[in-house]
């Protein structure tokens, strides 16, 4: 039996649904909306398991499902080497977002990562401590900025609306997920013209833990070939 985890509830549940849909095979929950089961028609041997899109990345790498949709932000930033770990089956072409870095609008002088970087630096010069980026998005964010050498910040945990952390005065710019801009915008902010860290979308992915049958191997092959990827 295949395992196959999909979001549990809002926009991604439905749009997961609707694009199996598509291809001819049926997800549907079981009971009552509490409940956390589900079925599958349209294919023999793969069992829907409904879990939090922030969950799936955590349960494939386990083992514990074979199969699961959720963001692709998500697996990047929740598993170390994640493409050790999980394969990419398909792009699913809904749940786009991208995970940017934004700084105030008054800030006019600033504009790249370079900029960023020496603000940063005269920022701790000023005020003796660093530049603060307000985030969700740890490992993706601190692996960017490595990346394109921007020094002399600190990452703040930010489990609310992160885009309201400088004016709140919390921190001096944020790492977030947008999808239009506009509530950026309407805090004051803007987006880097290279600060583009990842175009996240909704994503089918295969867990790579080893102890796949070959039925379990079959099954996929065989769940590939009516999806058509």
């Amino acid at each position: 039996m295949l395992k196959l985890g999909v979001p549990s509830k809002g926009r991604l549940m439905d749009k997961t649904f609707q694009w199996f849909g598509q291809r001819g095979v049926t997800l549907r929950k079981s009971g009552s909306d509490r409940e956390y089961a589900g079925a599958v028609d349209g294919i023999d041997g793969v069992e829907l398991v409904l879990l939090s899109a922030g969950e799936i990345p955590r349960e494939l790498a386990a083992g514990n499902i074979h199969l699961g949709v959720t963001g692709s932000d998500l697996v990047r930033e929740k598993l170390a080497n994640w493409d050790s770990r999980v394969t990419e089956l398909a792009p699913m072409g809904f749940g786009g977002a991208d995970l940017i870095i934004a700084v105030p609008q008054l800030w006019v002088d600033v504009d790249t990562l370079d900029d960023l970087d020496a603000a940063a630096a005269a920022f701790r010069e000023q005020h003796g401590f660093r530049l603060r980026i307000a985030t969700k998005y740890h490992r993706l964010v601190r692996e960017f900025l490595r990346d394109h050498g921007v020094a002399d910040y600190q990452l703040v945990d930010s489990q609310g609306a992160t885009e309201g952390t400088v004016k709140n005065e919390t921190a001096e710019a944020i790492a977030d997920i947008t999808s239009t801009g506009e509530t950026l915008r309407a805090n004051g902010l803007k987006i880097l013209d290279d600060g583009l860290i990842h175009a996240s979308q909704a994503t089918l992915f295969r867990g790579r833990r080893a102890g796949w049958t070959d039925e379990q191997r079959q099954k996929l092959k065989a769940l590939q070939l009516v999806l058509g990827i």
